[in-house]
């Protein structure tokens, strides 16, 4: 069983995206239901990094990321305080990125998205494009709940019992030289040039 989850997880050992949450409050107000949906990769990563919790702690959440699923219930919450009906779709890993989903999945989505009006995309451009392309033929209206904010690097480190965590590296970029990435400046969106 270890091993299993080691090999799921090991195929990502680094995180593309660095993500964080953006003001989505002008762009729902005007709604009554809306369908949250959240990539299983970055947004987790990102939110995991800025909340320094774990990725995944398995006996208490299995595939769960805890920062993702307290973001993802903050803004239901601010939500159905305005009278907007909520409900969340994700597909969890070891499912692909969602800029990855087959047609299958995005069946599976259009199958959910039908009973909104709007549909909030956690996770990049390219999957907001993907679930745009998912509902072209709805009438939901998509809108991206986070926004780029470069790129990170991190390793996967397995602690007892069972619990993944992300450890961040110094990025090299040929314009800028040596970038480090620590957890306060993840927080902040910014990034400290190595001396």
């Amino acid at each position: 069983m270890i091993f299993a989850v080691e090999s799921a997880l090991s195929w990502n050992k680094t995180m593309p995206i660095r993500l964080e949450p953006r003001d989505i409050t002008g762009d729902l107000a005007n709604f009554d239901s809306v369908l949250i949906v959240s990539c299983p990769v970055c947004p987790a990563a990102s939110l995991a990094i800025i909340k320094k919790k774990p990725l995944f702690e398995f006996f208490k959440h299995g595939f769960k990321t805890q920062a993702l699923e307290d973001y993802i219930a903050s803004i239901r919450e601010m939500l159905e305080q305005r009278n907007i009906q909520t409900d969340s779709f994700t597909m969890r890993v070891p499912h692909p990125l969602m800029c990855l989903w087959t047609e299958g999945q995005r069946r599976r989505l259009r199958q959910r998205a039908k009973y909104f009006e709007a549909v909030l995309v956690l996770g990049c451009h390219s999957a907001t494009h993907t679930a745009k392309d998912a509902l072209k033929e709805t009438d939901c209206l998509v809108f991206q709940g986070m926004q780029e904010i470069g790129l990170a690097n991190a390793t996967l480190k397995l602690r007892s019992p069972m619990t993944v965590e992300l450890d961040t590296h110094v990025l090299h970029n040929k314009h800028w030289g040596p970038r480090h990435i620590s957890q306060d400046n993840i927080a902040k969106g910014t990034e400290e040039q190595e001396s």
